[in-house]
Protein backbone atom coordinates (compact mmCIF):
# COMPACT_ATOMS: atom_id res chain seq x y z
CA UNK A 1 0.00 0.00 0.00
CA UNK A 2 1.30 3.13 -0.85
CA UNK A 3 0.58 5.97 1.73
CA UNK A 4 1.94 9.82 1.89
CA UNK A 5 2.08 11.25 5.24
CA UNK A 6 3.38 14.33 6.54
CA UNK A 7 3.12 15.37 9.79
CA UNK A 8 4.22 18.63 11.39
CA UNK A 9 6.20 19.54 14.49
CA UNK A 10 7.81 22.72 16.10
CA UNK A 11 11.02 20.77 16.06
CA UNK A 12 11.10 17.34 14.03
CA UNK A 13 14.21 16.06 15.94
CA UNK A 14 12.27 15.77 19.42
CA UNK A 15 10.47 12.63 17.60
CA UNK A 16 13.17 11.64 15.60
CA UNK A 17 15.20 10.82 19.21
CA UNK A 18 12.39 8.57 20.49
CA UNK A 19 11.23 6.30 17.45
CA UNK A 20 13.79 3.85 15.20
CA UNK A 21 13.83 5.11 12.05
CA UNK A 22 16.21 5.53 8.80
CA UNK A 23 16.47 8.99 6.24
CA UNK A 24 14.78 8.22 3.54
CA UNK A 25 17.23 10.80 1.36
CA UNK A 26 20.25 9.27 -0.26
CA UNK A 27 23.36 10.33 -1.62
CA UNK A 28 23.73 11.27 -4.89
CA UNK A 29 26.35 10.19 -7.88
CA UNK A 30 28.51 12.82 -6.96
CA UNK A 31 28.13 11.79 -3.07
CA UNK A 32 25.94 14.67 -2.09
CA UNK A 33 23.16 14.11 0.58
CA UNK A 34 20.33 15.98 -1.93
CA UNK A 35 17.24 17.82 -0.12
CA UNK A 36 14.74 15.49 -1.86
CA UNK A 37 13.15 13.25 0.67
CA UNK A 38 15.03 15.28 3.18
CA UNK A 39 12.09 14.94 5.65
CA UNK A 40 11.03 11.73 4.95
CA UNK A 41 12.35 8.87 7.73
CA UNK A 42 10.90 5.03 6.99
CA UNK A 43 9.67 3.81 10.44
CA UNK A 44 10.11 0.13 9.51
CA UNK A 45 13.30 -1.95 8.93
CA UNK A 46 15.11 -1.28 5.44
CA UNK A 47 18.19 -1.44 3.61
CA UNK A 48 20.59 1.06 4.73
CA UNK A 49 23.72 2.64 3.79
CA UNK A 50 26.31 1.99 6.68
CA UNK A 51 28.43 5.13 6.18
CA UNK A 52 25.19 7.46 6.01
CA UNK A 53 22.42 5.54 8.01
CA UNK A 54 20.19 6.40 5.37
CA UNK A 55 17.97 4.38 2.85
CA UNK A 56 20.00 2.07 0.30
CA UNK A 57 17.47 2.24 -2.21
CA UNK A 58 15.28 4.68 -3.81
CA UNK A 59 12.17 5.91 -3.09
CA UNK A 60 10.76 3.96 -5.57
CA UNK A 61 12.14 0.97 -4.75
CA UNK A 62 11.21 1.09 -1.29
CA UNK A 63 7.66 2.20 -1.87
CA UNK A 64 7.49 -0.73 -4.52
CA UNK A 65 8.29 -2.86 -1.91
CA UNK A 66 6.37 -1.77 0.74
CA UNK A 67 8.19 0.16 3.27
CA UNK A 68 6.57 2.77 4.91
CA UNK A 69 7.89 6.42 4.97
CA UNK A 70 6.97 9.26 6.99
CA UNK A 71 7.75 13.05 6.40
CA UNK A 72 8.26 14.73 9.58
CA UNK A 73 8.11 18.29 8.67
CA UNK A 74 9.83 21.21 10.57
CA UNK A 75 6.96 23.72 11.16
CA UNK A 76 8.29 27.02 13.28
CA UNK A 77 4.78 28.12 13.34
CA UNK A 78 3.91 25.81 15.92
CA UNK A 79 6.22 26.79 18.43
CA UNK A 80 4.15 29.68 18.90
CA UNK A 81 1.36 27.83 20.05
CA UNK A 82 1.02 27.67 24.09
CA UNK A 83 -1.19 24.07 24.90
CA UNK A 84 -3.92 22.33 22.96
CA UNK A 85 -6.85 24.84 23.88
CA UNK A 86 -4.83 28.09 22.74
CA UNK A 87 -4.26 25.45 19.20
CA UNK A 88 -8.17 24.99 19.28
CA UNK A 89 -8.97 28.19 19.71
CA UNK A 90 -6.92 29.49 16.97
CA UNK A 91 -8.58 26.76 14.61
CA UNK A 92 -11.99 27.60 15.84
CA UNK A 93 -11.45 31.15 15.08
CA UNK A 94 -13.07 32.45 11.56
CA UNK A 95 -9.84 33.96 9.86
CA UNK A 96 -10.17 37.53 9.09
CA UNK A 97 -8.80 36.67 5.35
CA UNK A 98 -9.17 40.15 3.88
CA UNK A 99 -5.85 40.80 5.81
CA UNK A 100 -3.85 38.90 3.50
CA UNK A 101 -5.00 41.60 0.71
CA UNK A 102 -5.57 44.00 2.24
CA UNK A 103 -2.39 44.20 4.67
CA UNK A 104 0.65 42.89 2.49
CA UNK A 105 2.69 43.20 5.37
CA UNK A 106 0.28 40.22 7.21
CA UNK A 107 0.79 37.97 3.81
CA UNK A 108 3.99 37.96 3.64
CA UNK A 109 4.59 36.56 7.04
CA UNK A 110 2.26 33.43 6.28
CA UNK A 111 3.30 30.24 6.07
CA UNK A 112 2.93 28.67 2.90
CA UNK A 113 1.53 31.21 1.00
CA UNK A 114 3.69 34.40 1.97
CA UNK A 115 5.87 34.86 -1.26
CA UNK A 116 2.63 35.34 -2.91
CA UNK A 117 1.16 38.16 -1.59
CA UNK A 118 0.49 39.60 -4.92
CA UNK A 119 -1.55 36.59 -6.35
CA UNK A 120 -3.71 36.69 -2.75
CA UNK A 121 -4.54 40.20 -3.40
CA UNK A 122 -5.80 39.10 -6.90
CA UNK A 123 -7.42 35.81 -6.05
CA UNK A 124 -8.40 36.96 -2.95
CA UNK A 125 -8.73 33.28 -1.23
CA UNK A 126 -11.56 33.55 1.70
CA UNK A 127 -12.28 30.08 2.94
CA UNK A 128 -10.61 27.34 3.67
CA UNK A 129 -11.60 25.05 -0.05
CA UNK A 130 -10.65 28.41 -1.83
CA UNK A 131 -6.99 28.61 0.21
CA UNK A 132 -6.31 24.75 -0.23
CA UNK A 133 -7.39 25.33 -4.09
CA UNK A 134 -5.11 28.85 -3.74
CA UNK A 135 -2.24 26.67 -2.11
CA UNK A 136 -2.39 23.55 -4.97
CA UNK A 137 -2.31 26.80 -7.83
CA UNK A 138 0.89 28.01 -6.57
CA UNK A 139 2.57 24.29 -7.55
CA UNK A 140 2.98 24.11 -11.64
CA UNK A 141 1.42 21.35 -12.26
CA UNK A 142 -1.43 23.52 -11.78
CA UNK A 143 -0.12 27.15 -12.10
CA UNK A 144 -2.18 27.54 -15.70
CA UNK A 145 -5.41 28.40 -13.10
CA UNK A 146 -3.36 31.42 -11.40
CA UNK A 147 -6.31 34.03 -11.49
CA UNK A 148 -9.25 32.44 -13.00
CA UNK A 149 -12.72 33.24 -11.42
CA UNK A 150 -13.02 30.23 -8.86
CA UNK A 151 -15.54 28.08 -9.98
CA UNK A 152 -12.84 27.11 -13.35
CA UNK A 153 -10.10 26.61 -10.69
CA UNK A 154 -12.58 24.24 -8.84
CA UNK A 155 -13.35 22.48 -12.06
CA UNK A 156 -9.89 20.62 -12.49
CA UNK A 157 -7.49 21.79 -9.29
CA UNK A 158 -8.34 18.56 -7.42
CA UNK A 159 -8.09 16.02 -11.21
CA UNK A 160 -5.11 14.57 -10.58
CA UNK A 161 -3.62 15.43 -13.79
CA UNK A 162 0.26 16.38 -13.01
CA UNK A 163 1.38 16.01 -16.48
CA UNK A 164 2.59 19.32 -16.40
CA UNK A 165 4.47 19.56 -13.51
CA UNK A 166 4.19 18.89 -9.54
CA UNK A 167 0.93 18.87 -8.10
CA UNK A 168 -0.55 18.53 -4.70
CA UNK A 169 -3.10 15.91 -3.32
CA UNK A 170 -6.53 17.83 -2.02
CA UNK A 171 -5.95 16.36 1.72
CA UNK A 172 -2.42 18.00 1.80
CA UNK A 173 -3.85 20.93 0.58
CA UNK A 174 -6.80 21.31 2.83
CA UNK A 175 -4.15 20.95 6.02
CA UNK A 176 -2.39 23.63 4.98
CA UNK A 177 -4.58 25.83 4.07
CA UNK A 178 -5.86 25.08 7.77
CA UNK A 179 -2.27 26.07 8.73
CA UNK A 180 -2.71 29.29 7.38
CA UNK A 181 -5.71 29.71 8.83
CA UNK A 182 -4.56 29.35 12.31
CA UNK A 183 -1.33 31.08 11.36
CA UNK A 184 -3.38 34.09 10.51
CA UNK A 185 -4.98 34.16 13.06
CA UNK A 186 -2.04 33.65 15.99
CA UNK A 187 -1.18 37.01 13.31
CA UNK A 188 -3.93 38.78 14.53
CA UNK A 189 -3.55 37.74 18.15
CA UNK A 190 0.22 38.61 18.58
CA UNK A 191 -0.97 41.89 16.98
CA UNK A 192 -3.63 42.73 19.46
CA UNK A 193 -1.62 41.75 22.12
CA UNK A 194 1.56 43.79 21.55
CA UNK A 195 -1.13 46.74 20.63
CA UNK A 196 0.57 47.08 17.21
CA UNK A 197 -0.26 48.65 14.07
CA UNK A 198 -0.91 45.65 11.33
CA UNK A 199 1.58 46.33 8.55
CA UNK A 200 0.71 47.37 5.33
Amino acid sequence: MSADVDIDFADRQQIIDLIKCTPARQRTADGMLPKKHASGVYVTPIPYDPQTGCAAISFEAADDRGYFKLDLLNMSVYSLIRDQAHYDNLLAQQPQWQLMWEKPGIAEQLVHVGNYAQLLKEMQPDSIPRMAAFISIIRPGKAHLKNKPWDEVFDSVWDGDSSDGFVFKKSHAVSYAKLVALHLNLLCEIIIFNKSVIPD
